[in-house]
């Protein structure tokens, strides 16, 4: 796993955090992440976040389920058992379309929530590192990523200047498989209250 250092720093109002995330954006710093206890208006389009293709993946989950019903009930009633009841054709249209479209809404909703976990990094078996306790208690948590091309004091320095509260230098792995639930995290060190 890749160890990466981090500043953080907390904003007690999102008049606050709104405005410093467009401003750390602007002096080049690279923003991990932000955490809200609640969803901010437009911080996406601040964070230089794209829309999202959940909806591209569900059209393609849902055509392999329409796609499915129908191979399926066609090999059942032409192929595999063929019967003639009471002259009825052996490929009735009609009657495959309700099963048809539960096939469909069934694997576009669970290929949905799958891929959604996925990208989003969540399973139960994940530890994700935490950056502030109170991150989506009552705070609002902005992650600088610091690089070589970075000076942790000078992000520190420049956070204190748009508003935040508390800011800290921390490291934490970075990946899909992050940590472990046998080891005791210590959530932030070396705090400097602004």
């Amino acid at each position: 796993m890749a160890v990466k250092k981090f500043v953080v720093g907390c904003f007690d109002d999102e008049a606050v955090l709104f405005p410093a995330v467009k401003k750390v954006r602007t002096a080049g710093y690279k923003i991990h992440d932000v955490y809200t206890p609640f969803p901010v208006h437009g911080l996406d389009h601040a964070l230089g976040l794209r829309e999202t293709s959940l909806h591209t993946a569900g059209f393609i989950y849902g055509i392999t389920g329409t796609t499915t019903a129908l191979s399926f009930m066609s090999w059942v009633f032409t192929s595999d058992w063929p019967m003639n009841i009471g002259g009825k054709p052996h490929f009735p249209l009609p009657a495959f379309i309700p099963i048809t479209f539960e096939l469909t809404v069934l694997f576009a909703a669970v290929g949905m929530v799958l891929t959604f976990c996925y990208l989003c990094q969540l399973a139960p078996f994940v530890k994700k590192h935490v950056f502030h306790p109170r991150q989506t208690d009552d705070l609002f948590v902005m992650a600088i990523e610091i690089s070589e091309k970075a000076n942790a004091e000078e992000a520190k320095a420049f956070l204190t200047s748009v508003g935040a509260k508390e800011i800290n230098e921390q490291t934490a792995e970075t990946g899909w498989w992050i940590g472990r639930f046998d080891k005791v995290e210590t959530f932030y060190s070396k705090a400097v209250t602004a």
